[in-house]
C-alpha cells in the first residue's frame, strides 16, 4: 500500500507500485425509497426454527403474562390509569421474554458446541486493512495495542497480509502532534514503513462513519476486507487470521462481528462490566447468533466487512430534517449491516471465536455520557425504519436499539403509574356509581395475589439467563478454573446483581433525562471518551446526582404514606436512587474494585490468564509512559525536535487553491495573528482551538509561526529542518498518488 492520500506519512523506501487507479473506490449514498436489486441468501431450516422458537415463545410468554397481569388489575373493572399500567408491563414483558428465549437458545447452542471439532481454515490469499479511528484519545494506549496486534501477526507468518492505518479525527492541537510522534517511534520499533500508516483528517465530517468512509473512498479498492477496531480494541492474531480466512471461505459473508470481551477494568463499576460481559455475555451472544443466522448486526468495531460490498451498499444517507433526529447517521453500524444485508450479503455474528477484546466506561458517569450519544443515534433510527428492502430481523435490530433507550421511560412511567394507583386507593374516595346509567357498581380492586406472582414470575425470567450463564461456565473446565470456580463465580454473580441493581435505577433516571432531551431537539455532540479513570470530584457527582437522591426521598415518602408494605416493595428502586451519589462514588473507585479482585470476586479468564497480545500491550504502555518525554504543547513538540517536524510537514495535506477552493477563515485569522506578533508566547493565547489546528495544518504558517521567537529576545526557530539522514525520510504525496 503507498499512502494515505492529504497527509500519509511516505517514506522512500515504502514507494512501490501496488496502488492501481481502482484502489478510489467510490461509496454513494444509499437511496432508503428504493431497495436494490440483490440476490437471495440460502435459507437455513435450523435458523428458520429457532426463530419460531425463539421469538414465538417470547410471544406466546407475553400473551401469557399480559393475561395475568389483566387478571390483577380488573377484578373490579380496569380504569384508564390501570390500563396504561397494563400496556407498559406488556411492552415491559416483551422485552424481558425475548431476552430469556434468546438465552436459552444460547445455553442450548453453547452446550451444542462443545461436540463439534473447528476444522483447519485454509491459507490466506487475500489482504486486509487493519483500521484504527481515533478521536483525540492517549496516543500512547493506541500505539501499543496496535504494535502488540503487528507483533503478533508478524509471528504468525501471516503479517504479509495485513496493512495497518491509524485514521485520526482529532481535533486537540497537543494530541495531534502527539499522535504523530507515537506513529514515528511505533513504525520506527517495527520497522512498519511498508505497512504501517496514520492519517489525520482536517475536516470531520460524519464522524467515525465518515472517517472510515473517506479511507474506503480513497484506498479501499486495494484491499479485499477491512477489519476496523476502536481506539481501546486488542485483537489476537489467531482472531485475526480466522476472520480473515471465514471471509475468504464464504464469498456471499459481506461483515463477520466477533464479540468483544471487556478487559482492563480497574474501578469496580468497569470490574462489574467485564464479569458480567465475560459471564453472561457469550451465552447471550450465542443465542442471538442462532437466530440471527445471516441477518446479524454491527456492533462498529472488532469486525472484519467485505470492502467492495461496504462500498457498494452501505454508503450512509442524509437523513431530512435537523438535529438530532436529522442529518448524518450517528449510530451507523446498525444501519451499515442493515444496508449490507439488504444487498444480499451476510451478516454473521462468531461468539464463540475468542481474542476480540476491548475496554468498557470506568464509571457510571462516563457510561452516561457515552450513552447520551447512543441513545441519540439509535432514537434516529425510527428514520432509517421505513427503508424498502430491510429484512425483517435488520428492522428488528433497528427496534431493539431504540428499545434500548426507551426501555428507562417506560419503566420510570410504570413506577409511577403503579404508584398513582396506589395513591388512588389509598386517598381517594371511589366512584362506586359513576355517571350514565350502570347495573353494578365499579369496585376499585386489584388480586394483590396474583399480581405477586406475576412480579416473581418476571423476576425469575429476568435472573435465569444469568443462572443458565453460571452453568455453561462451570460445565467449561477451563473458564471455570481460570474464574474463580462454581462458588466464586456465584458469589461474582450475587454480587454483580445487587450491585447492578442498585445502579440500574439511577442508569433508568439517566436514559430517560437523555430521552426527553432528545425529543426537545437538543443535540449532544462529539466528546471523547474516558478510559481509565472513573474518580469525579465529589462536589460534581453530587450536584449530577442530587436529582437522582431527591427523586428517591420523595418516592420513599410516598410509599411509605401509601403503606409500609409499598415501600419494601419499592426499596430497590428507592434505596439506589436515594443513596444515587455515594453508590456512584462507590462504583468509580479503584480502591473498591481491587478489594473485591483480592477476594477473587468479580475475576474473569483474561485476568489469570491473558492471551499474549493482552500482556504484550498492557507491557508497552508501561515502557511507552516511562520513556515518554515531558509533556508539552503542539508548537513546542515541533519546535524542539526537528524529525518530527520535517515529518509533520509531510503528513499535511496539499494547501488549498486560490480561486477554487473555499477560503479557510480560521486559517487566514491564525495568519494575520502571526504576522503581527513578535514572539510566540504571547500569541499562542490569542489563537483559538480552530486558529491553532489551522496554523498547524498548513506548511506555510507552521513555517511562519515557528520562526518567531519562543520569547521577545530569544532566538527565532529555523524555518525548515533539514530532512532525516535516514532513507526512509517522509515524502509528500498529490491527491492523485
Amino acid at each position: 500500500m503507498d499512502a494515505l492520500a492529504s497527509g500519509a506519512v511516505v517514506p522512500t523506501a515504502m514507494r512501490h507500485p501496488a496502488l492501481p487507479p481502482e484502489a478510489r473506490l467510490p461509496m454513494p449514498r444509499q437511496d432508503l425509497r428504493r431497495a436494490p436489486e440483490a440476490e437471495r441468501l440460502p435459507r437455513s431450516a435450523a435458523v428458520e426454527l429457532t426463530r419460531l422458537l425463539v421469538v414465538g415463545g417470547a410471544a406466546a410468554m407475553t400473551a401469557v403474562g399480559a393475561f395475568e397481569m389483566f387478571e390483577a388489575l380488573s377484578p373490579g373493572g380496569m380504569t384508564l390509569l390501570e390500563w396504561a399500567v397494563l400496556g407498559l408491563f406488556v411492552a415491559l414483558f416483551a422485552w424481558i421474554a425475548l431476552a430469556f428465549t434468546s438465552a436459552v437458545a444460547g445455553f442450548v447452542a453453547t452446550i451444542a458446541d462443545r461436540m463439534r471439532a473447528d476444522e483447519t481454515p485454509p491459507v490466506l490469499r487475500r489482504r486486509t486493512a487493519i483500521l484504527m479511528p481515533v478521536y483525540n484519545e492517549d496516543p500512547t494506549r493506541v500505539m501499543a495495542g496496535l504494535q502488540a496486534i503487528d507483533e503478533a501477526l508478524q509471528a504468525s507468518g501471516h503479517g504479509a497480509a495485513f496493512d495497518i492505518f491509524v485514521l485520526s479525527d482529532t481535533t486537540d492541537a497537543d494530541a495531534w502532534i502527539a499522535e504523530e510522534r507515537a506513529f514515528l517511534a511505533l513504525r520506527a520499533r517495527t520497522g512498519g514503513d511498508g505497512r504501517i500508516f496514520y492519517r489525520r483528517r482536517t475536516l470531520n465530517h460524519e464522524r467515525k462513519a465518515g472517517n472510515v468512509q473517506d479511507w474506503v473512498e480513497r484506498f479501499g479498492g486495494a484491499y479485499d476486507h477491512m477489519l476496523v477496531l476502536d481506539a481501546d480494541s486488542v485483537m489476537t492474531a489467531s482472531s485475526i487470521v480466522r476472520l480473515a480466512q471465514a471471509m475468504e471461505a464464504d464469498p456471499r459473508a459481506g461483515l463477520i462481528q466477533t464479540l468483544p470481551i471487556l478487559v482492563g477494568g480497574r474501578t469496580l463499576f468497569a470490574r462489574m462490566q467485564q464479569f458480567a460481559g465475560r459471564i453472561y455475555g457469550p451465552l447471550i451472544a450465542r443465542g442471538i447468533a442462532t437466530w440471527h443466522g445471516t441477518e446479524g448486526n454491527y456492533w462498529g468495531h472488532n469486525a472484519i466487512i467485505r470492502t467492495r460490498a461496504f462500498a457498494e451498499a452501505a454508503g450512509l444517507p442524509h437523513l431530512a430534517g435537523r438535529r438530532p433526529f436529522g442529518g448524518h447517521v450517528l449510530s451507523h453500524d446498525f444501519v451499515e449491516a442493515a444496508l449490507l444485508r439488504r444487498a444480499g450479503w451476510a451478516v454473521r455474528m462468531v461468539p464463540t471465536w475468542l481474542g476480540s477484546y476491548e475496554e468498557g466506561p470506568p464509571s457510571l458517569t462516563d457510561l452516561a455520557v457515552r450513552d447520551r450519544r447512543w441513545c441519540q443515534g439509535n432514537l434516529q433510527h425510527a428514520a432509517v425504519l421505513p427503508t424498502r428492502g430491510l429484512h425483517w430481523v435488520s428492522r428488528m435490530h433497528l427496534l431493539m436499539g431504540i428499545g434500548s433507550y426507551i426501555t428507562a421511560p417506560l419503566w420510570l412511567a410504570f413506577l409511577l403509574a403503579g404508584i398513582l394507583i396506589a395513591l388512588q386507593a389509598r386517598f381517594i374516595r371511589p366512584e362506586y356509581f359513576p355517571a350514565g346509567a350502570t347495573l353494578f357498581p365499579q369496585w376499585p380492586v386489584q388480586d394483590p395475589v396474583r399480581a405477586m406472582w406475576v412480579l416473581a414470575g418476571t423476576m425469575a425470567l429476568l435472573l435465569a439467563p444469568k443462572l443458565l450463564a453460571w452453568v455453561a461456565t462451570v460445565t467449561n473446565r477451563r473458564a471455570r478454573r481460570t474464574a474463580g470456580g462454581g462458588t466464586g463465580i456465584l458469589a461474582g454473580i450475587a454480587v454483580e446483581t445487587v450491585l447492578a441493581g442498585l445502579l440500574a435505577p439511577v442508569t433508568m433516571l439517566s436514559q430517560s433525562a437523555a430521552v426527553v432531551s432528545i425529543l426537545a431537539g437538543r443535540d449532544g455532540g462529539w466528546q471523547p471518551q474516558r478510559r481509565d479513570d472513573g474518580t469525579f470530584p465529589l462536589s460534581q457527582v453530587a450536584r449530577r446526582y442530587a436529582p437522582h437522591t431527591a427523586i428517591g426521598l420523595v418516592l420513599a415518602a410516598v410509599a411509605w404514606a401509601v403503606s409500609p408494605h409499598l415501600l419494601v416493595w419499592m426499596s430497590p428502586v428507592v434505596v439506589g436512587l436515594a443513596l444515587a451519589i455515594p453508590l456512584v462514588v462507590l462504583a468509580g473507585s479503584r480502591q473498591a474494585g481491587a478489594t473485591l479482585a483480592g477476594l477473587g470476586l468479580l475475576r474473569t479468564p483474561e485476568d489469570v490468564t491473558p492471551p499474549r497480545e493482552l500482556e504484550r500491550a498492557a507491557e508497552l504502555r508501561r515502557e511507552l509512559a516511562a520513556d515518554a518525554p515531558a509533556a508539552a504543547d503542539a508548537v513546542s513538540m515541533l519546535a524542539t525536535d526537528p524529525a518530527l517536524r520535517e515529518a509533520h510537514r509531510h503528513m499535511l495535506p496539499p494547501p488549498r487553491r486560490p480561486g477554487l477552493d473555499p477560503v479557510d477563515v480560521p486559517l487566514a485569522v491564525a495568519q494575520a495573528r502571526i504576522a503581527e506578533a513578535t514572539d510566540r508566547a504571547s500569541l499562542l493565547p490569542q489563537l483559538s482551538r480552530g486558529e491553532l489546528l489551522a496554523a498547524l495544518g498548513n506548511a506555510e504558517a507552521l513555517d511562519r509561526l515557528l520562526a518567531l521567537p519562543e520569547r521577545a529576545g530569544e532566538p527565532p526557530v529555523s524555518r525548515r529542518a533539514s530532512p532525516p539522514a535516514s532513507a526512509d525520510a517522509p515524502l509528500r504525496v498529490s491527491p492523485a498518488a
